[in-house]
């Protein structure tokens, strides 16, 4: 279709519907960052900014037939602009107090639902897997989990709690970020799946343009997509960061790192040492042991300023 007609298709859709209906249209947009992303993979990240401008500005400013709208995503993009000239915004983050209830169940929530299904005796159980997160200053349950365990358990009864959100989630910018580990971040990582904390400060506001410029942004993400929460506020947006939940620690934190420095310069070799290392001597070997269904390996090659990454099997 014209760009044209891209660019006026929500506000279009919604004045066919205040017209059909009688009543103005309340906008509903999920995960509206996720396109940034993807053209920022793939080359066409300006393209992108200009056309969801253009879109927002004509379906959220300009729309006589707009109640209110929502939109969510994991990272704020205030900085590209794309909400221009849009007036009365209230952002809101997992930091903020106004509605931090209700993005998730709370414990009486979810007390009252296994008393209500006869699963009380799961409660301890299901809170070692699925509570921790941290909206503002309450602690939420994540609902897809506890809903799906609730009715596996009713269907069988005695069933072991499963990552349901983790499976059904991407991790294409923690892969991407973890290519640029350093020793450091290895070393902060592992502190983590130990059950300890890392003080790290917090962006709630990079552009997928930056994101990818420092390893420091790993942290932000982690935060902001459900990876880690915040146990307390050290300074001015720097906050002491913990695993949530046994989800988490069971799926996501397999990794394996090997870091070779070539005399040569032979990054390519170094890498390739480096992953042969971690299957001769068998370093994926304890994660296994400890129930890790995926293991990522990465082999790492320095010479002087430069540095080489590959990723060796996944298994």
């Amino acid at each position: 279709m014209p760009e044209e007609v891209l660019c006026g298709s929500l506000k279009l859709l919604s004045s066919l519907l205040h017209r059909h209906y009688g009543t103005k249209v309340i906008l509903l947009i999920d995960e509206y960052d996720v396109p940034l992303d993807k053209a920022q993979q793939y080359g066409y990240y300006e393209e992108m900014v200009a056309l969801l401008r253009t879109m927002f500005g004509l379906a959220l400013k300009t729309n006589n037939s707009l109640q209110f709208a929502v939109l969510t995503g994991c990272l704020r993009i205030a900085k590209e602009s794309i909400f221009t000239g849009l007036n009365n915004l209230k952002a809101r983050s997992v930091m903020d107090v106004p509605f931090c209830g209700y993005f998730g169940f709370t414990g009486t929530e979810v007390k009252d639902m296994l008393k209500y299904y006869g699963l009380t005796e799961q409660h301890a159980q299901i809170r070692e897997w699925y509570d921790g997160y941290r909206f503002g200053d309450t602690d939420l349950y994540c609902p897809w989990d506890v809903l799906n365990h609730a009715d596996l358990l009713r269907a069988q009864p005695g069933a072991k709690p499963q990552a349901y959100w983790m499976n059904s989630s991407g991790n294409a910018i923690l892969r991407t970020l973890l290519q640029k580990a350093a020793p450091q971040t290895r070393r902060e990582l592992e502190a983590l799946v130990n059950g300890e904390c890392v003080t790290k400060k917090i962006s709630q506001e990079p552009t997928y343009r930056e994101l990818y410029d420092s390893i420091d942004n790993l942290w932000s993400v982690l935060f902001t997509t459900g990876y880690l929460t915040w146990r307390e506020e050290t300074d001015r947006n720097t906050y002491r960061l913990a695993i949530l939940n046994r989800e988490i620690w069971e799926e996501e934190t397999g990794i394996v790192i090997e870091i070779k420095y070539p005399d040569n310069g032979d990054l390519e070799a170094g890498c390739r040492e480096a992953l042969e290392q971690i299957e001769r001597k068998r370093y994926a070997e304890r994660l296994m042991q400890d129930g890790m269904k995926t293991i990522h390996k990465y082999g790492i090659a320095c010479y002087k300023k430069s540095c080489k990454v590959q990723l060796g099997k996944i298994g």
